[in-house]
């Protein structure tokens, strides 16, 4: 399972990086394509939230179990 994860999160995590870079290299598209910031900017931002997500549940899964 933890492989998984950082494999996940690590996918989602170059992912984001990717289209951040696209969205730097084409931003004169932002003034003609209303339309781009779905695709550069808004899929990186969901790349991003995965990629948190996916790390917290790491975190969650690497914490002993507490002792009552």
């Amino acid at each position: 399972m933890r492989a998984y994860l950082v494999t996940t999160g690590l996918i989602f995590a170059l992912l984001a990086l990717a289209h951040l870079l696209r969205s730097i290299a084409e931003a004169s598209r932002f003034a003609s394509d209303p339309w781009f910031i779905l695709e550069g900017p808004g899929i990186g931002v969901i790349a991003v939230a995965f990629c948190a997500w996916a790390w917290s549940l790491l975190r969650q899964t690497a914490r002993p179990a507490s002792r009552t």
